[in-house]
């Protein structure tokens, strides 16, 4: 019986990881090859100008629980606990995974046009006649923007989720700002915060990977742009979801 071998595109992603951890690891040690200018230009990208979309859709993702949980839980006269939904809710899944998957809209697509538009237009190959690997100058700076931003977009879209939240549970059941902040405080745990907390090194790994390996296997012509973004979105998304479905069961069967 044949044994099914991988897809080659599953091969070279993998392959890129690989690169990317040795680079990682030789920047460490010997220095970084990227340019200063270029990894604070991507950490703007991926940080900064990321900030308000990652509030409003946070914002009304908490808001959206809110109003589901309130809607059921006043039937069991059991409105106060909305608090609680919304606070275990936004921390360990949804703000983790809302935001991930704007990054791979946004930063990830970013990600993959601006490198394919630089294999079309033979800069890749110009930087390998000069020396310099395109992983180590090009992946890394990217890799490390979305490792250290989507931690940090991680915690502002906890809040702006219990924010949304907030503002369905006052309009609907009256509840006061302190016991809303209280259920929400005793709720919240460092599981739970620890489990989104850690998704998001693992989000914003596969984000950039994924938009810099479409980016830099793009065809070289116009299409070749535009079908290396959609694929990174596509792969990036997907990706998202696959992960955080092993984190689930991998927290339940740790009792997390």
């Amino acid at each position: 019986m044949r044994l099914l071998t991988p897809p080659a595109s599953l091969l070279q992603a993998v392959a890129l990881l690989g690169e990317v951890i040795l680079a990682l690891g030789q920047g460490l040690v010997h220095g970084w090859v990227f340019r200063r200018a270029d990894f604070l230009r991507v950490l703007l990208a991926a940080g900064g100008q990321a900030l308000l979309i990652v509030l409003v859709v946070n914002v009304l993702v908490g808001a959206i629980i809110a109003f589901v949980g309130a809607v059921q839980l006043l039937k069991f006269g059991a409105g106060v606990f909305v608090a609680d939904l919304v606070a275990i809710a936004v921390s360990r899944e949804m703000a983790a995974v809302i935001t991930a998957v704007v990054m791979a809209g946004r930063t990830g697509a970013a990600f993959a046009a601006e490198l394919a538009s630089m294999k079309t237009n033979e800069e890749i190959d110009a930087l390998e006649v000069l020396g310099l690997q395109p992983v180590a100058f090009l992946v890394v700076p990217r890799v490390l923007a979305m490792l250290l931003m989507l931690p940090l977009l991680y915690g502002f879209a906890c809040v702006a989720g219990l924010a949304g939240g907030y503002a369905v549970s006052a309009t609907l059941l009256d509840l006061p700002p302190v016991v809303y902040i209280n259920r929400s405080i005793e709720a919240l745990s460092f599981a739970h915060l620890g489990l989104g907390f850690s998704k998001c090194f693992a989000f914003g790994l596969l984000v950039a990977l994924a938009g810099c390996h479409h980016g830099l296997r793009a065809e070289r012509h116009a299409a070749g742009v535009g079908q290396a973004t959609t694929r990174a979105v596509v792969a990036g998304i997907v990706g998202v979801i696959a992960i955080d479905a092993v984190f689930a069961v991998c927290a339940n069967a740790l009792g997390v």
